[in-house]
């Protein structure tokens, strides 16, 4: 009766953390952010013309290239809801809850299905203002770690079904759902990448540990492989055909390219471990500019992790067998979130440009709620095994304090990023608000009016127009020609101000 109590207890918390997320993360998207910044509106108008043409590619080369799978997903919420910067950004809400979700599964996963790990470690990244932010841009960025951590939690299961002696069709299912979410993982983002490595040393893991079970983990690694490889064929086909699409921006801003190379790169290790707790990101766009990416008790949380994660790797192995076992399954699990976290550090650390950078090391976000869930849990269980814990009074009171204290946490979630961040006049022009006015004002110009829109801000060329164009595009919906001449909007540049018939309407895209 106990097992079940608690059983139903720790799914209502679930449910209410996943509340609590879906609501940080669809309340008012429709106003916050504001505006659009190019590089989403970007994504919108490949969507607009995949939809116009019925051509939805796995590889969008405008802007620098990108994946293609987040952007044909984004398709489908601009076909239901139309060309809004919401509709787009929606997208990335609904990965960035179920990203919540996963990190609950993968937690008990790595701790012996302990829930309270797992409850506090979903509850920690769903009042996260870095995951928050991310989950309400259109950028694809947000979908790697939703992958990766779903990828890492299918393939646990299986190794653990094995090991528990389940039906050989449970085990393969879910190595099969691995090799899918970890293939598809590969349209996300550039950084995922790097992830492999992670995937390899997990795998040589459990083949140390588990000896007699080698033969069958390594089936279980065979079938992950052959769908991870089936997943992501169609843009190992394109990179085949584009090798110079494979390496997009990353030669661009690559620390390689310095001539003062250690020196850059002991900088860079050192704003990005300082970006925790002492100074963020910068960028309005990505962060309450040079706020720590944790808030500061949930970072005392993760360095309380990271702290009993080495103790636990560098304790010696006991003589009592049972204890032995519970150590290693530990290590191994505490092994794996330092390896996620230093294996999605490193496409962060070896780029040169506008560290420390939360957008690139996104992928590190589930490791560390996890590690900070671990911290807390610890701490919990500490103080209440003082003596004075056995007075029920105190007890109460301690437990309301710890209520109070999560409740505070989501509090601060929401003014830091609807009030303190939101309102920030510095947000309006990192997401080009004016672009988005001039769009709408445009919109309700008369058809019959030649509307010319001068664009004089620079940026990437995306078919001899500066990127920041896309904005005012994506709100008209005048990315192509066949469009432009539908709604009597054209883009030109200042040297083409002579083409302009008269009696046109002239904006200037500053």
């Amino acid at each position: 009766m106990d097992k079940l109590k608690l059983f139903v207890i720790s799914h209502w918390l679930l449910v209410i953390i996943i509340i609590i997320a879906s609501f940080l993360r669809l309340y008012n998207i429709t106003q916050l952010p504001p505006g659009l910044y190019p590089d989403e509106a970007m994504n919108g108008n490949n969507a607009l013309e995949a939809i116009s043409t019925g051509n939805f590619k796995v590889f969008y080369p405008e802007n620098n290239g990108r994946e293609g799978l987040f952007i044909n997903i984004q398709s489908l919420s601009i076909f239901i809801f139309g060309n809004e910067p919401w509709a787009l950004r929606s997208v990335s809400a609904i990965f960035g809850i179920l990203t919540v979700l996963g990190v609950y599964f993968i937690t008990k996963e790595l701790f012996s299905q302990n829930r309270k790990i797992a409850l506090l470690a979903a509850f920690l990244i769903a009042t996260s203002f870095w995951h928050i932010n991310f989950s309400r841009i259109g950028f694809r960025a947000i979908t790697a770690p939703f992958y990766l951590t779903w990828a890492c939690y299918f393939l646990l299961k299986s190794v653990r079904l094995l090991k528990e002696n389940y039906s050989h069709w449970k085990i393969y299912a879910f190595a099969v759902l691995a090799g899918l979410f970890y293939g598809l993982g590969f349209h996300s983002y550039i950084a995922y990448r790097a992830t492999p490595f992670l995937i390899i040393t997990g795998f040589a893991c459990r083949l140390f540990y588990f000896k007699e079970l080698r033969k069958q983990i390594i089936k279980i690694f065979v079938v992950f492989s052959v769908f991870s490889i089936l997943a992501f064929l169609p843009l190992g086909m394109h990179f085949l055909n584009h090798p110079e699409d494979f390496f997009g921006r990353t030669t661009q801003i690559s620390i390689f390219n310095s001539i003062t190379l250690f020196k850059d790169l002991e900088m860079n290790i050192l704003k990005t471990a300082a970006m925790f707790n002492f100074s963020g990101d910068w960028n309005w766009r990505h962060n309450y500019a040079g706020k720590p990416q944790l808030f500061w008790p949930v970072g005392i949380l993760f360095i309380i992790g990271i702290i009993l994660g080495i103790s636990i790797l560098l304790k010696k192995k006991n003589i009592h067998s049972n204890e032995q076992s519970s150590n290693q399954f530990k290590k191994f699990s505490f092994l794996m979130l330092f390896l996620w976290i230093i294996i999605a550090a490193l496409p962060v650390i070896v780029s040169n440009e506008g560290l420390p950078h939360a957008l690139r090391a996104i992928i590190m976000i589930p490791p560390i709620f996890i590690l900070a869930g671990v911290g807390g849990v610890w701490a919990y269980d500490k103080f209440t095994k003082y003596e004075y814990f056995t007075n029920i009074r105190i007890k109460k009171i301690f437990i309301v304090a710890c209520c109070l204290f999560l409740f505070a946490l989501v509090l601060e979630a929401y003014y830091s990023y609807f009030i303190q961040w939101g309102r920030n006049s510095n947000v309006q022009g990192a997401f080009s608000a004016d672009y988005v006015q001039m769009g709408r004002e445009l919109n309700n110009l008369p058809k019959e009016l030649p509307k010319y829109v001068i664009v004089e801000a620079q940026g990437v060329n995306v078919r001899d127009i500066p990127m920041p164009s896309q904005t005012i595009m994506f709100i008209t919906d005048t990315f192509t020609p066949e469009k432009q001449k539908e709604k009597n909007i054209y883009y030109i540049l200042p040297s083409q101000i002579n083409q302009i018939p008269e009696n046109s309407h002239k904006v200037i895209l500053k």
